[in-house]
């Protein structure tokens, strides 16, 4: 059902929209893989999965699922629900997003948590950190560009024939932690150096940078 959707899909988008498409090279062929993607639009998901070559299991957030424009979609290809501020939903969310990975599959999650409504690049989440080390899988950091000119958060529907870039950049690897009670230090700072390179890839300012070091540990 996945590759029926996305060869659908695909064929409107492509006459609808230029995607130009950068830095495949850098994704695995094979294994387990998690994509890190900056979040500017609905749309950032469409994008990524028309122009990756490899099908693509998103964390999204669970009110897609309430919805009947997108619940069937998200239902037919298999994603994976998260209701934010529930510590139960997060973790079943997790188990799931490990099952694939340990099944060799690829997971796409936004570290920022939702869409940037202020341009910024906001601090991410250690989630994909932990994913990665867990299951030994490297992270694609993903720059999108151009996508909340296709629709913003708080548009109903896109605007057609506007530009979009997807830039994937080199995997990173993570160490596994010397001790673990420098491991939560350790998720923090791979993190940060993830949304770098996010930020170096979209072209976005991250905003964490401009923040008091209390409140960047914040986001974990």
């Amino acid at each position: 059902m996945y590759r029926l959707t996305k060869s659908l899909v695909s064929a409107a988008l492509r006459r609808c929209y230029r995607v130009d498409v950068k830095g495949l090279g850098h994704l695995p062929e094979r294994g387990p893989m998690v994509l890190a993607a900056n979040h500017r639009s609905f749309m950032d998901s469409i994008f990524l999965a028309v122009v990756t070559p490899r099908p693509i299991t998103f964390i999204a957030k669970a009110e897609y699922w309430d919805s009947w424009r997108t619940a069937w979609m998200f239902r037919a290809t298999g994603q994976i629900p998260l209701r934010r501020g529930s510590p139960t939903g997060a973790h079943e969310a997790m188990v799931s997003a490990g099952r694939v990975l340990s099944g060799q599959g690829v997971i796409g999650i936004y570290p920022e948590g939702t869409r940037s409504r202020d341009g910024w690049l906001h601090p991410g989440n250690t989630g994909a950190a932990r994913l990665a080390l867990a299951c030994g899988a490297p992270i694609v950091p993903v720059g999108l560009i151009g996508t909340e000119a296709v629709q913003a958060p708080d548009e109903p529907l896109p605007h057609l024939f506007r530009p979009v870039t997807v830039r994937f950049g080199p995997p990173h690897r993570l160490p596994a932690p010397e001790q673990s009670r420098r491991r939560k230090a350790e998720l923090r700072d791979a993190t940060d150096r993830l949304m770098h390179a996010i930020a170096e890839l979209s072209g976005q300012e991250y905003l964490a940078d401009a923040l008091p070091e209390p409140e960047r540990g914040a986001h974990v």
